[in-house]
């Protein structure tokens, strides 16, 4: 006898019906992609898995693996479906939780401004790991204030950096640190301002400030503003989420949280 005949095997054997409520996570058993589920489209199931990536999976019977079991996934009647709640930087809000007590790793920040948007976004998120994130006066110390910190296995150290790109007086301080403990990540805009994007403020584009002049200060002269405070107070009221600011910014903190968030940490 043909086992391959008549269709998979998988969809003769009687297996489970299980309704695919929001964010439950599964595997599609023929792509082995794993995902949460997020929504639906067109009597498909539309899964995204950590990194973002979203997929549409037809809802055949026996076509997905929920912890590792064969299921067949059903759409929930429609009064069951709600919709899913996420923090400010687009991870599932978990309902109930309480913070973490601090860890003894900690991200650093050049300025007041970068952990007051950091906080914006992401603050929700560090409060449930227990990080917490200081701001620095710059990072022209920074080498001598990583020695002082002692970064370890317990007491990891991430590290944000404005303006870091090749040639930069910024790579040039970062390209000093060595410990394996310690992870700097930057973005390539002259200041956290910039890292807003500019839809979100109300502007076109960010001024082109002459080199030699304070960029801040270039910025609001441009855009008519009385004084750096002002503008300030302005750009963070204009963002709400992620969305708000550019993706390199983005990339760089969830890099961040990830290290020093590391499980070999609490050892």
């Amino acid at each position: 006898m043909d086992v391959l005949a008549n269709n998979d095997w998988r969809r003769r054997r009687a297996v489970p019906v299980v309704e695919a409520e929001l964010d439950l996570v599964v595997e599609d058993a023929d792509s082995g992609f794993c995902g949460a589920v997020v929504a639906f489209e067109y009597g498909a199931v539309v899964l995204e898995d950590r990194h973002g990536n979203r997929r549409n999976f037809p809802l055949d019977p026996a076509a997905f693996l929920l912890e590792g079991r064969t299921v067949t996934l059903v759409r929930p009647a429609p009064t069951r479906v709600q919709q899913r709640k996420t923090t400010a930087s687009g991870s599932i809000a978990l309902a109930g939780q309480s913070a973490r007590v601090a860890r003894r790793s900690r991200i650093w920040v050049e300025g007041i401004h970068d952990a007051a948007l950091v906080e914006r976004i992401w603050g929700d998120d560090l409060r449930i790991e227990g990080v917490v994130v200081e701001p620095l006066d710059g990072i022209d110390e920074l080498a001598a204030a990583i020695r002082d910190f002692g970064p370890g296995p317990v007491a990891r150290l991430g590290v944000l950096v404005d303006h870091l790109v090749p040639g930069s007086k910024e790579s040039r301080i970062v390209a000093s640190v060595q410990s394996p403990y310690v992870l700097v990540t930057g973005h390539p805009y002259v200041d956290v301002w910039q890292a807003v994007k500019p839809e979100a403020v109300g502007i076109r584009a960010w001024p082109v400030v002459p080199p030699g002049r304070p960029w801040k200060e270039g910025v609001c002269a441009a855009l008519g503003v009385a004084e750096p405070a002002e503008m300030w107070r302005r750009i963070l009221r204009s963002v709400s989420n992620f969305r708000d600011v550019e993706t390199p910014l983005i990339n760089s903190m969830e890099r961040l949280i990830d290290f020093v968030t590391e499980p070999d940490e609490d050892v």
